[in-house]
């Protein structure tokens, strides 16, 4: 796995590009916002990849759906 400085530096670049891809980054921040929450509650009983935050993975996950639409 990434060691610690390396992975926070990963994820600013991906919620930069991210940013940037979008027309109204206030629109893509609620979006990821939501997402996040929405994702914390819904995986509650679930103990997989406790390292990884909600956050984090919406993050991810919308930039890999923005990558392929």
């Amino acid at each position: 796995m990434f060691s610690q400085p390396n992975q926070s530096n990963n994820i600013i670049y991906k919620t930069e590009e991210l940013l940037n891809s979008s027309t109204n980054r206030y629109g893509i921040t609620l979006e990821v916002a939501n997402r996040a929450k929405r994702r914390k509650y819904e995986d509650l009983d679930i103990v997989s990849e406790p390292e990884i935050k909600p956050i984090i993975k919406a993050i991810t996950e919308m930039l890999s759906e923005s990558t392929q639409a």
